[in-house]
């Protein structure tokens, strides 16, 4: 009975200390309306606050995390992960292949450059170095660097050296070495990661680094190199050379067949006409046909004179005309080869002299101008025999293939250093465009 009455009291009075509450709430509530009321606001209306509950959990489900990865997000979480997955394995593979697997790699070094005798010999070795170099040695300079990197040199040297067997896979380094049984495509490829060639426009100076997994092997190589493009430069020479000293003799064969031409038509013209030159003919006929028609003048005087002292029928007389139609025969033959040509040809069919002399002027000109011609193509033959003689390229050996005694490549710290920031800079892009993506949702 004493428990429950005790229990009833405990009922009691925590009814009564409910009611106490709710009297003093109601005193408040009453309070802050009237003072709402003085103030002249209207009340506004009051949101209850939600009560705070102490989250207990469970006994049976305790978290068992640190509490250093209670703090982090779930996305926190894979951040992390990611950066470990993507940047943090893969950087210290690529760390470990450069310093345990990737084989040793030799260069070897040549200097050179195309240059002509152009200009003539320079005062002192610096000039050598120093001097300009003209268009055509700077455009056969460009016309080797594509030749040493081409396929024509990458096919010169697999059937030289065999390079699936020169840079087979040493080890494990798969990653440097060629494959086997590759097109030529692909070996040009990898011809063109291991030769390297620059040039210098100012100097004309071309430097080829040729590398390799033994140093013998890579000085052969680019003693190869050295040796293909200098056969190139003198082929390239020889060819500009054949074409300049081609088209000189072309130019005198044309000279030479114009002039014969010309000859053979004058010496045509003189067996048709019989005479070596007209005008000369012309003089020595004139001269002739003066002199017949002087004697003939006078034997027709001394006939005159004779037939007023004697008969028709005397001797003298008889002479007299006999000459005298002797000469008149002579002189309209000469008269004749003066004005008509060709014996036997009439005077309507035969050209005039006029004519003759024309025909002879025109062939002996033609004949003059071939002759003119056909000397100075000779000269020009000449000329271009010397000028091709003088600019005559040729490769000028500066620094010969050296023999690497350390590896110089591949360059394992730089290399390593790259892989870890090239992996580091793609995970940041992608973290950040996370961010972004997230941030615009």
């Amino acid at each position: 009975m004493a428990v429950r009455n005790d229990a009833v009291d405990r009922s009691g009075s925590a009814h009564a200390d409910s009611n106490t509450a709710t009297a003093k709430a109601d005193g408040k509530s009453k309070g802050i309306a009237i003072l709402e009321g003085l103030l002249g606001r209207e009340s506004a209306p009051v949101i209850p606050l939600r009560e705070r509950h102490e989250r207990i959990l469970p006994d049976n489900k305790h978290d068992l995390r640190p509490s250093w990865l209670k703090r982090l997000a779930f996305r926190h979480t894979i951040i992390a992960a990611s950066f470990l997955g993507l940047v943090a394995l893969p950087a210290t593979l690529a760390s470990l292949y450069m310093a345990f697997i990737a084989a040793n790699q030799y260069h070897s070094t040549a200097s050179f450059a195309v240059r002509s005798i152009e200009g003539g010999v320079s005062a002192d070795i610096l000039g050598m170095f120093t001097q300009a170099s003209g268009g055509s040695t700077v455009s056969d300079s460009y016309i080797l660097m594509d030749y040493i990197l081409s396929e024509r040199m990458t096919a010169a040297a697999d059937r030289r050296f065999k390079l699936e067997e020169v840079y087979a896979t040493r080890g494990l380094d798969y990653f440097y070495g060629i494959g086997s049984d590759l097109p030529i495509e692909d070996k040009l490829a990898y011809w063109r990661d291991m030769v390297k060639v620059s040039f210098d426009q100012a100097s004309g100076i071309m430097q080829v680094n040729v590398k390799a997994f033994e140093p013998k092997q890579a000085q052969e190589i680019a003693q190869f190199i050295v040796d293909q493009s200098d056969n190139l430069v003198n082929s390239l020479s020889l060819s500009a050379r054949n074409d300049v000293l081609r088209a000189a003799q072309d130019e005198v064969l044309a000279g030479e067949a114009r002039l014969s031409k010309a000859r053979a038509g004058l010496r045509e013209y003189r067996d048709k006409s019989q005479e070596i030159s007209p005008e000369e003919g012309a003089k020595l006929a004139v001269q002739l046909i003066g002199g017949l028609e002087g004697e003939l003048t006078k034997l027709n005087a001394d006939l005159a004179t004779a037939k007023s002292q004697m008969s028709e029928d005397t001797p003298r007389i008889r002479v007299l005309k006999t000459r005298i139609e002797s000469l008149e025969q002579q002189l309209a033959v000469e008269r004749q080869r003066l004005g008509a040509g060709e014996k036997g040809m009439s005077a309507a069919d035969a050209p005039d002299v006029a004519g003759r002399i024309a025909e002879f002027e025109e062939l002996e000109t033609e004949r003059e101008f071939a002759e003119r011609a056909y000397t100075a193509a000779l000269g020009s033959l000449e000329k271009a025999r010397i000028e091709a003689n003088n600019r005559q390229r040729y490769l000028a050996l500066f620094i010969e293939p050296t023999l690497s005694q350390m590896a110089q490549y591949p360059s394992r710290l730089l290399n390593a250093l790259l892989v870890t920031l090239a992996l580091l800079f793609a995970w940041g892009i992608g973290v950040m465009s996370y961010y972004n993506i997230r941030d615009r949702a």
